[in-house]
């Protein structure tokens, strides 16, 4: 595992329904930002906090979708986590860095809106300029080794031109899928959950 900080919130300090086994939460932006805001967010070493079980790391989890909602893009893992590979995702997205500072006083707001749009630009070499990411909720769980120690900021981009995405080495297999076709695939455990929140 390469050597990096990520973001964290401390578990106990966020609410007991982001908290579990499984956690689906439509809830809108402000209301996420404020409720993190308040628990406060440090950066850690990812190999400590990967094996910090009281800890969080945040990371947004993009889907996305063309606008009738009949098609959703997916892909196979393959990348630095070992332990997702083989199955598919619908989620775009990784660790919240330093780097995504602009200062040290930066708000968890400015924060988590970098990162997610530094991910979007590594994860894909080309995507429509004009198309805008809404927050949809969080998803949690605590079934995985992966998933308890990460929660999900989902956002969900909705395109008129899927043909204008262009996936970048780390979304192998990347294609477009029927969405009522999703299940027929070895989903990872977020990708299921985020579909059933974005359908609440």
């Amino acid at each position: 595992m390469k050597k990096e900080k990520v973001l964290c919130i401390y578990k106990p300090d966020l609410p007991a329904s982001w908290r579990q086994e499984t956690s689906i939460v439509p809830i809108d932006i402000d209301s996420f930002i404020r409720t993190c805001s308040k628990a406060g967010f440090r950066f850690m070493d990812r190999q400590q906090a990967e094996n910090d079980i009281s800890h969080k790391q945040i990371i947004p989890y993009i889907v996305i979708q063309t606008h009738d909602l009949e098609k959703t893009a997916i892909y196979n893992r393959k990348g630095s986590e070992k332990r997702l590979h083989d199955l598919w995702s619908v989620g775009i997205g990784g660790h919240i860095n330093p780097c995504d500072l602009a200062g040290m006083n930066d708000s968890f707001q400015t924060v988590l809106m970098a990162g997610m749009q530094r991910e979007l630009n590594e994860e894909l070499e080309l995507r429509p300029d004009n198309e805008a990411s809404h927050f949809s909720g969080i998803i949690s769980e605590d079934v995985t080794e992966v998933g308890k120690v990460h929660l999900g900021a989902v956002f969900r981009i909705l395109t008129d031109s899927p043909e204008q995405f262009k996936p970048g080495s780390e979304l192998f297999r990347f294609r477009w899928e029927q969405t009522k076709n999703l299940h027929r695939f070895n989903l990872e455990l977020w990708s299921k959950l985020a579909l059933k929140l974005i359908s609440l």
